[in-house]
């Protein structure tokens, strides 16, 4: 039996995925310009520093549901997944 709410929500859902898997793929070709232009200038790529104003900034801009631990998980898991692909 389809439930037409379900379907609804689902596709609604389905579209927010396509959306942030467009969004992110245009951070892993900024991150990669990026990269390239701190390689060619002798700067080091990791920026700790960056990365922790990036979770700060993150967390005053969160405004929920998710969790300020869970902005955390998540801002770790964007940036392992552009280490691994850039």
């Amino acid at each position: 039996m389809n439930d037409p709410i379900v379907d609804e929500l689902r596709a609604q859902i389905s579209a927010l995925d396509r959306e942030v898997l467009d969004a992110f793929n245009r951070r892993l070709e900024l991150v990669a310009r990026l990269k390239r232009h701190k390689d060619e200038h002798g700067l080091a790529f990791l920026d700790p520093d960056r990365e922790r104003s990036m979770l700060e900034e993150l967390r005053a801009a969160n405004g929920g549901p998710l969790s300020d631990e869970g902005v955390a998980v998540l801002l770790a898991a964007l940036l392992d997944l552009t280490k691994r692909e850039v």
